[in-house]
């Protein structure tokens, strides 16, 4: 069983096979919202504050914090952000950036043990993102991609998650801190989509023993009614093996489907955490008039006919 264990200065999070599926709130970044862009950009974090408060109290256990804004000071912008949303919320975060620099700013304020997001397979991108994770003591997103681009092929994208586990591992990092996303292309253009993330998580799992990890949404895009294609596309993703997803947790029909999904693999004991989420609550009085109404039904239950 391979544990990846992340933290915030007061919080512990794992991500593992046999643990419910962690659901990492994608919400704070940038890319495709001009008014939260321009905002932080101009030092105003205050939706960055109110996104992260929204997504922990809608079931996010973890946060993805990204500021990629085009001609902005990333490395200032994501070291403010980190520390913003560690002030107002205790759950682990994941520091994404594709720049290096912006990376060690981030992870250098971070209380706890982070998640990197993220490395791919070039070798010049692994030598200047692994010391960095290891030199902070935190675990890494591995995208399963290289200097040829994406493959269609799931066995070619194994091969490149094995190599940075590989690497990882040369530079003192276990495989349990990489936590492979095997790229989760949109099914709208291509078909098979689905059926090679698949493929792919039965082999994490199986031969490298890894968690995974991806950006859900990627699978819907351009399709309508995309909630109901994420969550279908989740709850084939977990009873594969995947065990976190960097998700949008306002939509409760995609917290549903995750949630399920864990009832279905055994990771929510007695339907515990269901009950509690789902469970409706009796308006004032409903209790008593409920108790009533079983009494005289077993009351009467004597004296009904049974009809064959």
């Amino acid at each position: 069983m391979t544990d990846t264990v992340l933290s915030s200065a007061t919080r512990e999070v794992v991500i593992g096979f046999e643990r419910p599926f962690v659901m990492i709130g994608e919400r704070i970044n940038p890319t495709g919202r001009k008014i939260l862009a321009a905002e932080m950009a101009a030092g105003d974090y205050s939706r960055v504050e109110a996104d992260a408060r929204a997504q922990v109290a809608a079931g996010a256990h973890m946060l993805d914090v990204n500021a990629g804004i085009p001609l902005a000071d990333e490395p200032a912008i994501l070291a403010k952000a980190v520390q913003l949303v560690q002030s107002v919320t205790d759950v682990p975060l994941s520091i994404d950036s594709s720049i290096v620099a912006a990376l060690e700013a981030g992870l250098a304020v971070y209380k706890g043990k982070a998640l990197v997001n993220s490395v791919t397979g070039e070798d010049e991108r692994l030598e200047s993102v692994l010391p960095l994770v290891k030199k902070y003591g935190a675990a890494v997103v591995a995208i399963s991609n290289d200097e040829t681009g994406i493959s269609e092929d799931p066995d070619v994208r194994f091969e490149v998650a094995k190599k940075i586990v590989h690497r990882a591992a040369d530079h003192g990092i276990p495989a349990s801190d990489v936590v492979v996303d095997p790229l989760v292309m949109p099914i709208g253009a291509i078909n098979k989509a689905g059926v090679q993330v698949m493929h792919l998580l039965k082999r994490l799992r199986s031969e490298l023993k890894v968690n995974t990890t991806c950006g859900a949404s990627n699978i819907s895009f351009g399709l309508p009614a995309r909630e109901g294609i994420t969550a279908a596309f989740l709850i084939s993703a977990i009873g594969a093996g995947m065990t976190s997803a960097i998700m949008n947790p306002l939509h409760t029909e995609i917290v549903r489907a995750i949630m399920g999904a864990d009832v279905m693999m055994g990771h929510d004991p007695d339907c515990a955490r269901w009950i509690r989420r789902f469970r409706e609550v009796p308006a004032p009085g409903a209790a008593g008039a409920a108790g009533e109404g079983a009494a005289r039904g077993r009351r009467e239950g004597g004296h009904r006919r049974r009809v064959s």
